[in-house]
């Protein structure tokens, strides 16, 4: 793969980030009583705390997927959308392991049909390309592989 090519594939993979995160957080500053509700399913906190997440994280979420799309304070943005995945992939299994049946709207009403399967694969997809982006952000790697070079450094 030529350089050209993984610059194209990995800015794709910054917009496809950076738009998830984005559409979800507009869909959740639209009805942050339901989001509230959502986080106060998981029963993991008090529901003054769900209201206050609830109004906070949505912006979080659009300010860091622009910092990611639009590339300015990348690192940072990246670090947080990745941080925002682990906590709720955690969450999520430790819901369905208490038995919890949680409904996610993340994605609008169209998630909410989703299986648990379903959730913790384009999580887990999320996250896969939130940290191969972060870790060829921190090392500079290209990521494109040489037959004889392994990665190669950005130029």
């Amino acid at each position: 793969m030529t350089s050209k090519t993984s610059n194209i594939l990995w800015r794709i993979i910054d917009l496809v980030v950076g738009g998830i995160f984005v559409y979800a957080g507009v869909i959740k500053v639209l009805d942050p009583v339901q989001f509230a509700n959502d986080i106060d399913n998981y029963k993991s906190l008090p529901w003054f705390i769900s209201v206050r997440l609830a109004l906070y994280l949505p912006w979080l979420e659009i300010f860091c997927g622009a910092a990611v799309i639009f590339r300015f304070l990348y690192r940072g943005g990246l670090s947080i959308l990745t941080a925002l995945i682990v906590v709720f992939i955690g969450a999520t299994i430790a819901a369905k392991m208490r038995g919890l049946d949680i409904t996610c709207g993340c994605f609008g009403h169209a998630s909410q049909h989703w299986s648990f399967a379903q959730h913790l694969a384009i999580d887990l997809l999320l996250l896969a390309a939130a940290t191969a982006a972060l870790v060829r952000e921190h090392l500079g790697l290209s990521l494109s592989f040489r037959p004889f070079g392994g990665l190669s450094r950005r130029e």
